[in-house]
């Protein structure tokens, strides 16, 4: 009877109780305890962004390729590894940094490991540095078979970019920049990087494609920031989305998705394979209804993943007009 009336009188957040109570950042809002499973990790990599890190590889390969007769095909694999290592470590990192800010206490989307304190801080810190040390590793593998020791320079431009994104003391993505530099490495270096380290050129069609890629990139973080507009004004992260507000973001993201349509074109000229990009368009154009449409945040998900489908077929579609 006295242990019955103990566990009556038991608090919520004890031992035993499925919930319990964050301390730091997040102090006062309840969480789950459930076991942390393969799927949770795998959600916390993110997956529906690495075709922003595959669309560049696709973009410079083909570039390199159109050039030329031979494929490097192991120097291509790499710089994939090196795009994809870094985009996970990214998603990790940008778990960690705004789970232990707070940032991610009350989220739409689903579910961070950290902000949720299924897995330690420390736990999410290392996965994310890991992978920041195999895509060096990867890139490192590039330099010597090239000999491009300059390359490192950029190499470590890239890791830090990666890191500052929301780590640090002023972390560049909670004060607008964070379009800014997603153009730049998501799109011009990841691209033109590809393309230099197999055939030391940058032809036209490489830059036309990199913008194009850089261009999608943002268009996703737009996405995904419009979704988090209400609760990034809370905790006072000031991405591009809340400076400017929600209709200046829809119209921005509209011009992000059709203008890379519009370069195809151009490439259509020389390429005319190309012309298949447009094809693309059958993701992008439900993703900018839905961004014009929504009515629940949640429904951005939808718009966040069709966004990046659609610069995966069109990499593929360029990559296919170049090579072909």
């Amino acid at each position: 009877m006295a242990a019955s009336s103990k566990r009556k009188k038991s608090a919520p957040g004890v031992s035993g109780n499925p919930a319990r109570r964050m301390s730091g950042p997040n102090r006062g809002s309840v969480v789950a305890t459930t076991p942390v499973t393969l799927g949770d990790w795998i959600g916390a990599a993110r997956l529906r962004t690495l075709p922003l890190a595959i669309a560049p590889v696709l973009i410079g390969t083909g570039a390199a390729r159109s050039t030329g007769p031979e494929f490097h095909w192991v120097i291509a694999l790499f710089c994939l590894a090196v795009a994809v290592l870094l985009q996970i470590g990214v998603n990790f990192t940008n778990d960690y940094s705004d789970g232990v800010r707070g940032t991610d206490a009350v989220r739409v989307g689903p579910a961070r490991l950290t902000a949720s304190g299924r897995v330690k801080a420390r736990t999410v810190l290392i996965v994310g540095l890991t992978f920041f040390a195999l895509a060096g590793l990867a890139g490192l593998a590039i330099v010597v078979r090239t000999q491009q020791w300059w390359m490192l320079a950029v190499g470590a431009a890239c890791i830090v970019a990666a890191w500052f994104y929301t780590g640090g003391k002023r972390p560049y993505g909670y004060a607008g920049l964070g379009e800014v530099f997603v153009f730049v490495f998501f799109g011009l270096v990841a691209t033109l990087g590809t393309t230099w380290v197999q055939i030391f050129a940058l032809p036209q069609q490489a830059w036309l494609g990199a913008i194009a890629a850089g261009l999608f990139a943002c268009a996703v973080l737009l996405a995904n920031n419009l979704r988090d507009i209400d609760q990034d004004r809370r905790v006072g992260k000031r991405t591009l989305t809340v400076l400017i507000g929600r209709r200046a973001t829809q119209v921005l993201f509209t011009i992000f998705v059709l203008v890379p349509f519009g370069i195809a074109a151009v490439l259509a000229l020389l390429f005319p394979i190309a012309w298949l990009s447009l094809l693309a368009l059958l993701a992008g154009l439900p993703a900018i209804l839905i961004v014009w449409t929504y009515r629940q945040p949640k429904e951005l998900v939808v718009a966040l993943a069709l966004t990046s489908l659609t610069s995966l077929l069109y990499a593929g579609a360029l990559f296919w007009a170049f090579v072909g």
